[in-house]
């Protein structure tokens, strides 16, 4: 299991828009990525709703795991990224 710990870079945090974003990228790759706050149980980065119940705000750190090294990397690098920026 690979994970990287990142920090939330959306202003508004893990919310609609980048929660979206985030679960309709996780979608598509071939494997089951999982996200959470360090501690807590990890949900699958696939669900929007899911994501959102995390509550993470900007500058939280999160956990991004899953089996597939690039797959997890493309997720947290999303998470990083100011994903409510037009």
């Amino acid at each position: 299991m690979h994970t990287i710990t990142v920090t939330v870079g959306s202003a508004v945090g893990l919310h609609a828009r980048p929660a979206g974003i985030i679960a309709e990228a996780a979608e598509e790759l071939g494997s089951e990525v999982l996200i959470g706050l360090p501690g807590d149980e990890a949900v699958d980065a696939s669900s929007a709703l899911l994501i959102m119940t995390l509550g993470a705000g900007h500058g939280d750190r999160v956990e991004v795991s899953g089996e597939v090294e690039s797959d997890v990397a493309a997720v947290a690098a999303l998470v990083e990224q100011d994903l409510d920026a037009e």
